[in-house]
């Protein structure tokens, strides 16, 4: 059977995903990667005797990861040992104010009743709703390519996405439920994944809070980098070939057929191309003006989601009132959320996410040490200056050291910030954003950015930009979508 070469340009877990899928289809694929090390957002670096997690740091959606290794014979177990928290996570709300949020749900539900009576059976009724979705949403409706309005006209698919809420925001939808201002922050804190405010989100995703509560948050030992060295193994295992320190300068195009990739350093030809790198970026810088799908005033209308400003940190003891998980809560979201999304400035009183893993894994820190990376999320499109990092971590450490009850700064041993300027040198991100595009209402399925070029006959898109959205899990099943789509249009011949 003669194979066909696919390129795909990127090898970030939406990359990989969408080359292990063609590989194992019989296509002969190769990765180009910009970096020297793989995995996009989720690569690792070392400094000191401290492993340090770059991007995603939520091990969401076991299920999702399960049924990726799975469809080439194989297990997460085959690559990284899992271990599920409890807590959770911990909400810090002020001092003296941490909450743990348990990992069972009758420990839940007795949390939410003491706060407010009768939101136990809200709760429950909450979250039988949220399951639906959840079914619904990951199973069907995330694996549709969004090219079409054929692929939802199906009576009961139709029915499916009225009942799950998809025209109503899930600010509304969490208030029918619940008035206690605990709980609702509580509830509404996943959607922060999604980089979109609640009132800008569809209830759909309520289908978060069943994965955060139902299905659990779950850590793989050894760091999240885990997840694609196993994923590197599998996809060399089925024959793709990665190729390290390859910046993509150009894509050349012949009569609305991608022909050559060029690199910084090498020439590559390909029958077919699937960018797992920055859409904005791909279309704007390596294709011809003429081949473009996309007008400057489209991309500058999509909503974001956002930036993030990043600190990693090594600490020479360990830490006293902190969880692996750690969200600092303890600012009013309104102000902060205005000024990412509508009025987009750096924020007067961030809210901040700590995460300790050093805390459940002992590897990834030298012995009696602690490795902490914090995360305050920032509008795209910021002026991004030392100045600028160096205010926010001294204002975020203040906080830190007194909601905590201890000194940190003074015991920091190892210091790298990260922000705007990092992720576009290092993923050429629009605006340095560091989620992809948010998932608002108008931003859902067919209104994305189309996983196929418009106007190229073989280049297709795959990852936080296109379909299914943001965030680990989508970009997995984004890979996969992709690589459906490529053999239907592209399909092997069949050899008798």
């Amino acid at each position: 059977m003669e194979s066909k070469n696919v390129i795909v340009i990127g090898s970030g877990f939406s990359g990989l995903s969408a080359a292990t899928s063609l590989a194992d289809m019989g296509y002969q694929v190769t990765v180009l990667e910009k970096n020297s090390t793989p995995g996009g957002r989720a690569r690792s670096f070392n400094a000191q005797g401290f492993t340090f997690d770059m991007g995603p740091s939520w091990y969401w959606m076991p299920d999702v990861f399960e049924s990726y290794f799975n469809k080439f014979g194989k297990t997460p177990a085959d690559y990284y040992n899992l271990k599920r928290l409890d807590p959770s996570y911990t909400v810090v709300f002020g001092e003296n104010d941490f909450v743990d949020v348990p990992a069972s749900l009758d420990e839940l539900k007795a949390l939410f009743e003491k706060w407010e009576p009768g939101s136990a059976h809200q709760l429950h009724n909450f979250l039988e709703q949220a399951a639906y979705k959840y079914e619904v949403g990951i199973n069907q409706l995330v694996y549709k390519p969004g090219r079409s309005v054929s692929e939802f006209i199906n009576l009961r698919l139709l029915l499916d996405v009225i009942r799950m809420d998809v025209f109503q925001s899930f600010h509304k939808h969490i208030r029918r439920f619940f008035s206690h201002p605990k709980i609702i922050k509580l509830m509404e804190f996943p959607i922060l994944f999604l980089g979109a405010l609640p009132e800008n989100t569809p209830a759909l995703y309520s289908l978060m809070n069943y994965a955060d509560i139902y299905l659990g948050t779950w850590y793989p030992m050894g760091g999240m980098h885990k997840i694609i060295e196993g994923m590197v193994l599998l996809a060399e295992e089925k024959g793709v070939t990665i190729k390290y320190d390859q910046d993509v300068q150009e894509i050349k195009v012949n009569q609305g057929v991608a022909t050559t990739i060029v690199t910084a350093t090498d020439v590559f030809e390909a029958e077919v191309i699937v960018a797992s790198a920055d859409y904005h970026h791909v279309e704007k810088n390596l294709l011809p003006a003429s081949y473009q799908s996309y007008s400057d005033s489209y991309w500058d209308t999509r909503v974001m989601a956002p930036s993030s400003l990043i600190f990693y940190l090594g600490i020479n003891k360990r830490l006293n009132n902190l969880r692996h998980h750690n969200l600092f809560f303890d600012e009013d979201f309104g102000p902060h959320a205005h000024e990412i999304y509508t009025d987009p400035k750096w924020p007067a009183k961030p809210l901040f996410y700590v995460s300790a893993p050093s805390v459940t894994d002992p590897s990834v820190a030298p012995e009696g040490c602690e490795n902490l990376f914090i995360l305050v999320p920032v509008a795209p499109g910021l002026q991004d200056t030392e100045e600028v990092r160096e205010k926010y971590y001294n204002l975020v450490m203040d906080r830190l050291e007194k909601l905590t009850g201890q000194t940190v700064r003074e015991h920091v041993i190892y210091k790298r910030s990260y922000a705007h300027n990092d992720f576009i040198q290092d993923y050429n991100a629009f605006k340095g954003n560091a989620y992809g595009l948010a998932n608002t209402l108008l931003q859902t399925a067919l209104l994305k950015p189309s996983l196929k070029s418009k106007k190229i006959n073989n280049l297709f898109y795959t990852g936080q930009l296109t379909v299914p959205g943001p965030g680990v899990p989508p970009s997995l099943i984004s890979g996969q979508v992709v690589a459906k789509e490529v053999a239907k249009e592209f399909a092997l011949p069949v050899t008798v």
